[in-house]
C-alpha cells in the first residue's frame, strides 16, 4: 500500500493522534514495537500563527519515528494554509488535517468535527491546504454530525476530489463522542465504492490483534488506525502483527519486560518535559495500562503511583508489583 510516494508494508498500523498522548517519547515506542506510521497530537493552527511556544514545541519530529504526518485543527482556510506551510517547514511525510475530533472546546467553535457542520468549509479549508504545500496532505474525519447525517460516502468522494493522498475514517459520528461501538459497514463501503482511488485507514474500536485482522479481513481497508487501545500499551503493535504473522494472541513480552517499558516511557516524558510535568503527563497511560489489570489488593498501590511526584517513589511503587499466579 502506498501514500503518495511512501510505501507501508502489508496489513500497516497507524498510531492515531491523540492530544496529550503522541508526543514524540511515546511516537517512538510505538514505532519501535511496529506502528507504520505515527501522528503528531493535533495543533492549533492559530496557536502556530501566533507562534505559540507549547505549540511549536508539538512539531519536533526524530528521524527514528518516520513516516510521520504532523496533524493540523482549525476553522478558517487561510489560516490552515499559512499552519500547514509552517508546519512543512519541519519536514514531516504528511501533513493531516483534523475534521474529527469531538471536543466541545474544538468541535464547539467549528473545528474538528464541528466542519461536519459545515462541509463546504471544510472542502474550502481542504483545498487551499492541498494548494498551500508541497506535501500530500490527508484527512481524519468521522461518518457524519449524527445518526441522521451520515454524509461520509459523499464526503469521501469530494475530499478526494479535493486532492488529498489518504482519509482516515472514524466509525463515529461527533455526536457519539467516544459512546457506542465503532460502525465499520460504512468505512467498509467507503472502502468499496469504486470511485475512490486513495487509500481508506480505519479506525474505531481496535483494541485486539483479532479485531485488527478482522477489519482488514472484513472490511478491506488499506490501514487499521490503533488510538486510545495503545495508551500505556505501546507493544499492541507487535502484538497485532504477531497475530498476522502466526495466527496466535499472546502477550509479546513478559510482565516484568512490559513494567520495564512503562518505565522507560516515564524517563522518556521526563526527558521530553522534566520530572514534574513528565510524571504527570505518564499518569494517564499508568491509569489506562492493561499491566496491572486484575492484581489483587492492588487498588492502594495504584492511587499511590497516581500520587507520585518523583521518580524514586514512583519506581518503587512499580517495581514493587510482582505479577500474581491468578488475576482477579
Amino acid at each position: 500500500m502506498k501514500i503518495s510516494n511512501i510505501e507501508f508494508p502489508d496489513k500497516p498500523l497507524f498510531l492515531a493522534p491523540m492530544e496529550d498522548v503522541t508526543d514524540p517519547a511515546f511516537r517512538l515506542l510505538c514505532k519501535r514495537f511496529g506502528a507504520d506510521m505515527v501522528y503528531t497530537e493535533f495543533i492549533s493552527a492559530d496557536a502556530l500563527i501566533r507562534s505559540v511556544k507549547r505549540t511549536e514545541q508539538k512539531l519536533t519530529i526524530y528521524d527514528e519515528e518516520r513516516p510521520v504526518a504532523i496533524q493540523l485543527y482549525g476553522r478558517e482556510a487561510d489560516a490552515m494554509a499559512e499552519a500547514a506551510r509552517i508546519a512543512a517547514e519541519a519536514k514531516p511525510e504528511f501533513i493531516d488535517l483534523n475534521f474529527g475530533c469531538p471536543v466541545k472546546k474544538v468541535a464547539g467553535k467549528g473545528a474538528g468535527a464541528g466542519l461536519l457542520h459545515d462541509i463546504p468549509k471544510m472542502l474550502e479549508i481542504t483545498s487551499a491546504v492541498v494548494n498551500a504545500v508541497k506535501l500530500p496532505v490527508t484527512v481524519k474525519t468521522r461518518l457524519g454530525w449524527d445518526e441522521d447525517s451520515k454524509v461520509i460516502m459523499e464526503l469521501a468522494e469530494q475530499l478526494q476530489d479535493c486532492g488529498i493522498a489518504a482519509l482516515a475514517i472514524h466509525g463515529r459520528t461527533r455526536s457519539q463522542m467516544y459512546r457506542g461501538d465503532a460502525d465499520w459497514s460504512l468505512i467498509g463501503e467507503v472502502k468499496n465504492n469504486s470511485r475512490m482511488i486513495i487509500p481508506i485507514i480505519g479506525n474505531g474500536d481496535v483494541t485486539t490483534p483479532e479485531r485488527a485482522a478482522e477489519c482488514f479481513e472484513r472490511y478491506g481497508v488499506d490501514a487499521v488506525m490503533v488510538g486510545r487501545a495503545s495508551i500505556g500499551r505501546p507493544w499492541i503493535f507487535a502484538e497485532m502483527k504477531q497475530y498476522f504473522e502466526t495466527g496466535i494472541s499472546a502477550s509479546f513480552f513478559t510482565f516484568e519486560e512490559q513494567k520495564g517499558i512503562i518505565k522507560e516511557h516515564i524517563l522518556a516524558s521526563i526527558d521530553w518535559l522534566d520530572e514534574r510535568r513528565g510524571i504527570i503527563h505518564s499518569r494517564r497511560h499508568l491509569a489506562l495500562t492493561p499491566v496491572f489489570k486484575g492484581i489483587p489488593n492492588f487498588k492502594e498501590t495504584r492511587i499511590a503511583m497516581l500520587r507520585a511526584d518523583n521518580l524514586i517513589d514512583l519506581f518503587q511503587l512499580i517495581d514493587s508489583v510482582n505479577e500474581p499466579e491468578v488475576r482477579i
